[in-house]
């Protein structure tokens, strides 16, 4: 049995009508597990937050080192390119003044140039040998003419005036009387 200390009220129960709208609050054992499942669900949740970041940080790395390389092998691909546009640059320069100096050489060496079919035939203006003729055409990589059918004939004849002298792919250099052509075909009769 309860017995009053003077001046001092005993503690009041509240009834159930004064908790019915109030939580019920912890007991000290009950609300340190609370407290720890909280605290532990924190961790884990921090503990996934930091795993996340190391791999979305480590992916990153790794892309922006995919990127930097990828940038260090495009950036030699454009100098080797470049280097070789500036090479092809200067050949083609060189060309140029090649075939500029070949142009100035055709003036001065041909009075005339005829295409027929898919070649050139060209007639000096300069009087050399058969083999001053042939070797000149040589240097050019060209050879005299071989007239190997009647039109390539009538051509020939067509584009020549006639007082003119040409030397034709024909001679019997190699052997004395047997006619052969700088291909070193046989003359055929007819």
């Amino acid at each position: 049995m309860a017995r009053d200390i003077e001046g001092t009220t005993p503690p009041q129960t509240p009834s159930r009508r004064q908790d019915a709208g109030k939580a019920p609050k912890c007991t000290g054992s009950r609300c340190l597990v609370l407290m720890a499942v909280c605290t532990g669900l924190i961790c884990v949740l921090l503990l996934v937050f930091i795993i996340l970041q190391h791999i979305f940080i480590t992916a990153e790395r790794d892309l922006l080192k995919n990127y930097k390389d990828a940038v260090q092998v495009f950036n030699q691909t454009i100098n080797r390119l470049q280097d070789t546009y500036s090479d092809l640059m200067t050949e083609n320069d060189q060309l140029k003044d090649r075939l500029n100096y070949l142009n100035d050489d055709l003036k001065k060496a041909y009075e005339q140039g005829f295409q027929w079919g898919s070649g050139w035939f060209f007639i000096s203006n300069v009087s050399k040998s058969w083999s001053e003729s042939r070797q000149y055409c040589r240097d050019r990589g060209a050879d005299l003419v071989i007239i190997n059918t009647e039109v390539k004939q009538s051509f020939i004849t067509s584009v020549i005036s006639g007082n003119e002298r040409l030397w034709i792919g024909l001679s019997d250099i190699i052997q004395e009387g047997k006619m052969k052509w700088v291909d070193n075909s046989p003359l055929k009769q007819g």
